[in-house]
Parts: structure tokens; C-alpha cells; sequence
């Protein structure tokens, strides 16, 4: 079997890895593989069997981006940057990859091109493989021409093919990203990656399955804490309007002083809140109606379950990516976009009530981007394979 290196770096909530580890689940009857971890670890978050998980020196940011932070305190980020690099190249020598994949780099996460280039460039050393593994929308920056050039040069030098996890014809790559013909790499689309349905339950813990389900959701839980401070202040409001019981799950995250803020501010008797689930998806069949952020992951849960859906986008640092991807779907019709200013208790119970007797469109999106990477990674490696052969 062909060796896969994995790499995947979260920094403030988990959409990275839950997407990382989802195409991983795809490629294990194919590939034998390990799994670079650089972000925080996330209690009972579920591995594939046989794959190898190696867990870099944690680093996280500040919910605005503006700076990288160790989760360890006993080491600095200098520090922690070096044993990093090392362990990268370590790991690198002994799997010897057939193929290294990387996950939003260079397209994002330049910031870890202390580890990333040397890394990339013992692949090209090596004749290692080397492919970027990138969602649907790229962030923009405001240096956008200079931000293009950067990643044209980087992906060109070190990358043999792009694919982007996304349905063209919803969200064509060259809406976020102007200089796709600039690429010389192979560039193909998968279609969105999206997590398996599970066996429908009978019963949910601490759900009556006799009452109707609001579920509240913000990802990792680093942010959207607005959401859920709303939340809490309407469920009263509620509990007087729909026969609705709300399930909020803070994410793995969220600091232990504002989930306790929480939980003790959640008296109504209709509102429960706890802090993660790796059963979500089983709670969003149940859902009459999903409440949370517009983050990749969230959004595609939505388009699968076909659930009733109210999305806050996360904007920090000016970024759109989940503002651009719900407010497309909204204009279909399939979604409902929470603003900024909806977040007061009063409206916001109106916002609901009303939402609940609407009934979304369903639209068929390109949801196979699990097989799809599979399948055109072993395409691509035995294409390469005869190109080499023919060669020598």
C-alpha cells in the first residue's frame, strides 16, 4: 500500500480537523497512513482504525488571528517552533511518504512555514508526492495581489496537485482565489466532504423524544460565544411560545469559566447545556431546527440532514469565508443568515418562531468528496507511476 503523510493544523476551532480526518477515513482501505496533528487534542474525538497519529507540540491563536500561542505554557513559541520542525523531519524520514498531504497550505497557514517549507522541501528531495488539500472558499486578505503572487510561487515550487473540496458550480474556486490558470499543478474538485450519515437512534441522552429539538452549536467553541449568551436569554422567552426543548453543546474549546457562565445562567427548564458531543450529527436528524456558526463542517451537516437552519458567520479578522458560503445559500433559499443585530433576546425569539413555520429548499449539492480524493489520488499516484516507468 502506498504511504500517505497527513498534515492538518487547527488553531481556533476543529472544522479543519473534523474535514482532515474525514478524508483520512476515506483513503485507510488504500493507503497506509499517518496523521500529523498540530493543533490542540480533542477528548473523544474518534481516529480510524490504523492510522498512526503523531501530535505536534500543540499551537492555538487568539480569536482574531492576530498572534500564535503555545497550549503548553511551559514551553515558549520559539521553542515549541524548533521541536516541531525536528519532530516533522523525523517522522518524515522514518514513514517515508509516498505522498505528503497538506492541509490549507499555502492558501493559509503561512505562519507555519517555519515547518512547512523544510518539510516540503525534503519531499522534493525525497520525490515525495506533494498535494494541498484545500476547502471551497480561500480567505482573502486585504493584500490580495501580494497574498496570490505568494501562493502561486509556493504552490508551483513545491506542489504536484490541488484539490479543492468544494462543487464548482455552487462555489468555483476562482470567486476567492483570481489566479487559478497561474497554477501548474493539477487542480480538481471532489465535491464537498461530508461526514456519514449515522444509524437513526431511538433516544438522545437528556433528550424527551416526545418534544421538538432546537440544536445550538458554535464548532470548537473559541467563538460565537455571542450566539450562545443569546441563546440563554431566550430560551425563557421561548418556553412560553414552542413546545421546543434546546440542546446547546459549547464545543471542546470553550473556556471552563464561560461554559459554567453558562450553564449557570441556563435555568429555564427548556434549555440544556452541555459542552461536546461526538454524536452531532445524530442530534441534527433529530433537530426541528439547528441553531450555530457557518463553518464548513456545520454547514454541510445541514445540507446532508436537510434540517431547518439558522447561521451566524464568524467575520473575525475580516474574514469571509463563512459569511460569502451562507449568505449564497440563503439567496437559494436553504438557510436563514442570523445578523449581528438579530441577537437580541426578544428578536431573536421572533426570529425563531418564525423560521420554524418556513420550510427550507433542498438542493442537491456534489457531497462525495470523500470517495472522490480517494479515487483521484490513487488515479494521480498510478499515473505518475507510468509517467516514471515510461521515463526510465
Amino acid at each position: 500500500m502506498p504511504r500517505l503523510m497527513f498534515y492538518c493544523q487547527h488553531i481556533l476551532g476543529m472544522g479543519h480537523l473534523v474535514r482532515s480526518m474525514e478524508i483520512v477515513r476515506g483513503l485507510v482501505p488504500d493507503f497506509q497512513i499517518c496523521f500529523i496533528n498540530g493543533g490542540e487534542i480533542v477528548e473523544g474525538f474518534e481516529v480510524p482504525d490504523g492510522v498512526e497519529v503523531v501530535n505536534l507540540p500543540a499551537i492555538k491563536t487568539d480569536s482574531e488571528f492576530q498572534e500564535l500561542r503555545v497550549v503548553d505554557s511551559s514551553y515558549t513559541l520559539e521553542e515549541v517552533k524548533d521541536i516541531r520542525c525536528a519532530e516533522l523531519l523525523q517522522v518524515f524520514d522514518r514513514f517515508q511518504p509516498d505522498v505528503l498531504m497538506v492541509e490549507l497550505f499555502p492558501f493559509g497557514r503561512r505562519r507555519f512555514s517555519f515547518e512547512l517549507i523544510p518539510l516540503l522541501k525534503r519531499a522534493k528531495t525525497r520525490g515525495t508526492k506533494a498535494v494541498c488539500s484545500l476547502r471551497d472558499i480561500v480567505v482573502t486578505k486585504s493584500d490580495r495581489k501580494k497574498h496570490e503572487e505568494k501562493v502561486c510561487k509556493l504552490m508551483n515550487q513545491y506542489f504536484d496537485l490541488l484539490l479543492v473540496h468544494g462543487d464548482p458550480y455552487f462555489q468555483p474556486l476562482e470567486e476567492t482565489f483570481s489566479r487559478v490558470a497561474d497554477l501548474t499543478c493539477e487542480v480538481k474538485f471532489t465535491g464537498y466532504v461530508v461526514q456519514p450519515q449515522p444509524e437513526p437512534v431511538a433516544e438522545l441522552p437528556n433528550i424527551n423524544p416526545d418534544k421538538p429539538l432546537i440544536l445550538v452549536s458554535v464548532g470548537g467553541g473559541r467563538f460565537g460565544h455571542e450566539l450562545l449568551d443569546c441563546v440563554v436569554e431566550t430560551a425563557p422567552i421561548l418556553k412560553h411560545l414552542l413546545p421546543h426543548q434546546i440542546q446547546v453543546f459549547t464545543g471542546p474549546f470553550m473556556p471552563e469559566w464561560k461554559l459554567l457562565e453558562l450553564q449557570s445562567k441556563a435555568v429555564s427548564s427548556n434549555i440544556r447545556v452541555d459542552r461536546y458531543t461526538p454524536n452531532l450529527l445524530s442530534y441534527m436528524q433529530k433537530a426541528d431546527l439547528s441553531i450555530s456558526m457557518s463553518g464548513y463542517n456545520t454547514t454541510m451537516n445541514v445540507l446532508t440532514t436537510g434540517v431547518r437552519s439558522l447561521l451566524l458567520p464568524f467575520t473575525g479578522n475580516d474574514d469571509q469565508e463563512q459569511r460569502i458560503r451562507a449568505e449564497k445559500l440563503a439567496h437559494l433559499g436553504v438557510v436563514e443568515v442570523i445578523r449581528p443585530s438579530d441577537l437580541e433576546p426578544n428578536q431573536f425569539a421572533r426570529k425563531i418562531v418564525f423560521y420554524l413555520q418556513q420550510r427550507p429548499t433542498q438542493l442537491k449539492f456534489d457531497c462525495a468528496g470523500v470517495e472522490k480524493t480517494a479515487l483521484q489520488l490513487k488515479q494521480f499516484l498510478q499515473q505518475h507511476s507510468i509517467a516514471e516507468v515510461a521515463k526510465a
